[in-house]
């Protein structure tokens, strides 16, 4: 079954519980479609290189999927119609990783040395 790496940037104002809602519905229309999701990772609140339906900043949040096309057509379909979804990208991938992304190992990077915000470069 194909793989694919779909990434998704949802409303500001929603709160954590609210974006881990959606990303579960996302979860179950796959498992309906006959996909499986290996895999999820919440980014958190960051900022955006521009604006957005005059939003500065979006919950990211990454789903790493084996499922059949027409699954990957129909959860595309879904965030087009949501309102809740600013945009989304869905790569096509050999095999998933299973190591954290490069995002989700900076930031725990940025952690351990403690912060940006905390002087240093």
């Amino acid at each position: 079954m194909p793989a694919y790496e779909h990434v998704y940037l949802a409303r500001p104002d929603l709160a954590p519980a609210q974006v881990e809602g959606l990303t579960k519905a996302m979860t179950d229309l796959i498992a309906e479609q006959g996909g499986e999701v290996k895999g999820t990772e919440y980014w958190g609140l960051r900022n955006i290189a521009y604006r957005i339906q005059k939003n500065r900043k979006a919950h990211y949040v990454l789903l790493n999927i084996e499922a059949p096309p027409a699954a990957i057509r129909e959860l595309e379909r879904q965030a087009a119609i949501s309102e809740d979804v600013l945009r989304w990208l869905t790569v096509r991938v050999e095999a998933l990783s299973d190591e954290p992304s490069p995002m989700l190992r900076r930031s725990e990077k940025d952690r351990r040395r403690g912060g940006r915000d905390e002087g240093g470069f």
